[in-house]
């Protein structure tokens, strides 16, 4: 069982109909918008409409993996949730919702957050468990995001994440499926970032809530020199740590990169990393009609990289991420029939 492969049998995305736009941001923030659309990297972002709650958004993505896949909801066996904490209730179990409404009456579900590092987290989670427990074949790994309702646009110490939207992602993940293999992952942690940049309130760390509580449930950052210091030196080394044990752990080093499936940040590190991995624009998408979406970048990414031509049989990709917090990960997956690529 070890030896199988497990692949990505369908994936699904969902993205809000209403937007905001670079300028709609830029008299928000008071960033003038070329230095929204050029510094920042955002033409516009998905905000969530009437309804579009995580659950719902990750329930519509994953009837869409679920109909690629060609499988029913009952063929499911377990329900992984990797979306964000802030969900439609606190303390609350999405997934276990999301497989109920599907009708995946055979599956269990848990759910896990590494922040914007979670759906590789999620991958490497659900591959290790089907190959550990025979009773566990069929995986839908899904999110759904709008931590965006924690970002006050007129707090200049955070308007670094003025590109967060909203949307839904998820994956069907398959033991012994020879297609769209998932390789290895490596990821690297730095609780020193911990408390740097957190919503202060209504959490246990301040409870009871006060009534002006509402009023400061948004991210802070608590010594803004000190977390752009610490950003500087390690974010990016941090990246290619991770793609590059990933990569070497695939048997594979940069060179083999096809595709780069890389969460949405500014312009500037976007084309860093492109830069140090020798990776091209027509190896990558640039999310800046999308913003950033939390941990389903990656998944959105893929499906526009297929859309466009950018990723066919044989591709390597590389999803890689980052969660505040702070997490690096990265997951490898080999696009295509499996044994196309292994030679047999």
């Amino acid at each position: 069982m070890h030896n199988e492969p497990v692949g990505i049998r369908g994936i699904g995305n969902y993205i809000p109909e209403t937007f905001m736009d670079s300028s709609e941001l830029a008299a928000a923030t008071e960033v003038p918008e070329e230095g929204v659309r050029e510094k920042f990297g955002i033409l516009r972002k998905p905000v969530p409409a009437e309804g579009d709650t995580p659950s719902a958004m990750g329930r519509i993505a994953a009837e869409r993996a679920i109909e690629q896949a060609g499988i029913s909801p009952e063929e499911i066996d377990l329900v992984i949730w990797d979306g964000g904490q802030h969900k439609d209730y606190p303390c609350w179990l999405a997934g276990l919702k999301i497989a109920h409404e599907l009708g995946a009456e055979n599956a269990w579900s848990f759910d896990m957050e590494a922040m914007c590092g979670s759906m590789m987290a999620a991958f490497d989670v659900a591959k290790a468990l089907v190959l550990a427990r025979p009773k566990t074949e069929t995986v839908l790994v899904v999110s759904g995001y709008r931590n965006a309702d924690l970002i006050d646009l007129s707090v200049p110490e955070t308007r670094f994440m003025m590109d967060l939207g909203a949307g839904g992602a998820a994956a069907v993940l398959q033991r012994g499926y020879a297609e769209n293999v998932i390789l290895s992952s490596a990821f690297r942690g730095d609780g020193s970032f911990s408390e740097d940049c957190v919503v202060p309130v209504m959490g246990a760390k301040k409870w009871p809530p006060e009534p002006q509580d509402a009023n400061g449930a948004h991210f802070v950052v608590r010594d803004s020199e000190e977390f752009k210091r610490k950003l500087g030196e390690r974010t990016l080394p941090y990246f290619f740590q991770v793609v590059r044990e990933s990569l070497a752990d695939s048997g594979m080093s940069e060179e083999d990169i096809d595709y780069l499936a890389i969460l949405h940040f500014k312009r500037s590190a976007h084309d860093a990393v492109l830069q140090e991995l020798n990776v091209g624009e027509h190896q990558t998408t640039y999310l800046n009609e999308y913003g950033h979406l939390g941990q389903n970048d990656q998944l959105l990414s893929i499906e526009l990289g297929l859309r466009d031509g950018k990723i066919g049989p044989g591709s390597n990709i590389v999803m890689v991420g980052a969660g505040l917090g702070f997490v690096w990960a990265s997951t490898v997956v080999k696009w295509g029939p499996y044994k196309a690529w292994k030679g047999e």
